[in-house]
């Protein structure tokens, strides 16, 4: 099921982003020959006037296949070989853009519809994380801690404080009521790698506050800004070797988040987190990315004349073959961290 989902989510986010180039590319007149979801073996497909609407076997991608980018028709003038810099510029920008806007309305979505979640300060477990300490030792959703260690427990906070002062792989006797019952279970205590503290895998009870349409719209666009930040800053990162390319996520790696923001409830925020990475990694200048369209476009403009076709074409089949590697490294380390746990 959660391939499935995860499927689904990277289905849309492409499909959004494949639409922006192919309403930009309509508007300056390219001529359009496919419109695909998905890569390989076609599985299905329509022709509407001049364009074929395809769903293809590898859902990982998509493309819209534009006149004027192929060996023999570079001279079409319907092509985006002969539109100009700033029309190209439309085009390979579009894309990305439309995956801003996806996250953005996905945004206001969850905080006018949902709302923003607060904790509730009882000591009420909300959920517990599948083959995390707490889920093998027995706990549920809506267990109620009353004692750590023979020390009774007020508070969510005081709770989750004695866990994470706790030392790591030292058990921990819970003491909890459960329906009419009370019950006493030894829980083991792991470290949290994406905190530093110690955990057990459990998270707490919230509630959701909706906020207003025009809030929600401010903060659906703060929320996108603030991602795109903090995304930023990882890159940078990864350039000045401050953090690993280790923590790089593949497929696998995503479909593991999926699964996790699923039952942790914050799915839809959780894919428009993923709408903005996907927009804004399209926009870095790696070749047979938006990014790279852009710069050639923007050289073009400068040099006010095209680079050469052929030449052009090459530099993207480096670009592809490096991004296919790129992939292959991720899931690679995506397998390691599964068998590591």
């Amino acid at each position: 099921m959660t391939i499935v989902l995860t499927l689904i989510i990277i289905a849309i986010l492409i499909f959004f982003h494949e639409l922006g180039h192919f309403a930009a590319a309509r508007r300056v007149g390219i001529q359009i020959y496919e419109f695909s979801l998905g890569f390989g073996y076609r599985l299905f497909y329509v022709k509407k006037g001049e364009t074929e609407y395809s769903l293809r076997l590898i859902p990982l991608g998509g493309y819209v296949r534009m006149a004027g980018e192929e060996p023999g028709d570079m001279e079409n003038p319907h092509g985006f070989n002969s539109r100009t810099p700033l029309e190209k510029l439309q085009v390979a920008i579009a894309g990305p853009l439309m995956n801003f806007v996806l996250a953005v309305l996905i945004f206001i979505y969850v905080f006018s519809l949902i709302g923003i979640a607060q904790p509730v300060n009882e000591a009420i477990i909300g959920g517990v994380l599948k083959d995390k300490p707490a889920y093998q030792a027995g706990l549920k959703s809506g267990d109620k801690i009353l004692a750590v260690n023979d020390k009774n427990i007020a508070s969510w906070n005081e709770f989750a404080q004695t866990i994470q002062n706790s030392p790591t792989g030292k058990p921990l006797k819970l003491k909890l009521s459960r329906g009419e019952g009370i019950k006493v279970l030894s829980v083991n205590t792991v470290l949290d790698k994406g905190t530093g503290k110690t955990s057990i895998g459990i998270y707490s009870v919230y509630t959701y506050d909706r906020q207003n349409i025009l809030t929600s719209i401010k903060l659906g666009f703060v929320q996108t800004y603030q991602i795109t930040s903090q995304l930023l800053i990882s890159l940078s990162m990864l350039v000045t070797g401050e953090a690993s390319t280790s923590d790089l996520a593949g497929p696998v790696g995503i479909a593991s988040m999926v699964d996790i923001a699923a039952r942790g409830g914050y799915l839809l925020a959780f894919t428009g987190l993923l709408s903005v990475n996907l927009g804004l990694l399209n926009l870095l200048p790696i070749p047979a990315l938006d990014g790279s369209r852009i710069v050639f476009a923007l050289i073009e403009a400068v040099r006010r004349k095209p680079m050469n076709p052929d030449k052009e074409g090459y530099i993207h089949w480096l670009g592809f073959v490096f991004l296919m590697l790129i992939m292959v490294f991720t899931t690679y380390n995506d397998i390691i961290r599964l068998f590591k746990g």
